[in-house]
């Protein structure tokens, strides 16, 4: 007569920590896709933009700056990303954002470091006298 009831489970979602499995099932397609968007666009967004310009740095600085405000908005997204990861108690999860971030840090640093840079030595026209 003196059973008790069991304790409920707690359905907040930080209460357990998400199963392995499930969290790897999540964090190694999201890293591949956040890597592979942030390589593209640098290779053919910023990439075919600075060919396109043809030398004018007017059109090759407005790129750039059109880079980094796609990378920024994309490590705000990733980090919202990982603190909705961290909520969960998806460890692995949080890890790759994380490694994202900083790479979306590095391409940041690398677009304004060409930027200042000053002239490009390299030839980018396709002309005779080049």
């Amino acid at each position: 007569m003196t059973n008790t009831l069991p304790a409920p489970q707690s359905r907040r979602p930080w209460a357990h920590r998400t199963p392995r499995g499930t969290d790897l099932a999540f964090a190694i397609p999201l890293f591949l896709l956040e890597s592979a968007w942030l390589v593209l666009d640098w290779m053919l967004g910023y990439g075919m933009d600075v060919w396109a310009a043809q030398g004018d740095r007017s059109h090759i600085s407005s790129a750039g700056l059109a880079l980094i405000d796609r990378v920024q908005g994309l490590s705000v997204v990733t980090l919202v990303m990982a603190v909705l990861a961290g909520v969960f108690r998806a460890r692995w999860t949080v890890v790759a954002h994380l490694l994202v971030a900083f790479l979306a840090v590095g391409v940041i640093g690398a677009v304004q470091h060409q930027e200042n840079s000053g002239p490009a030595t390299v030839c980018v026209r396709y002309s005779a006298n080049c």
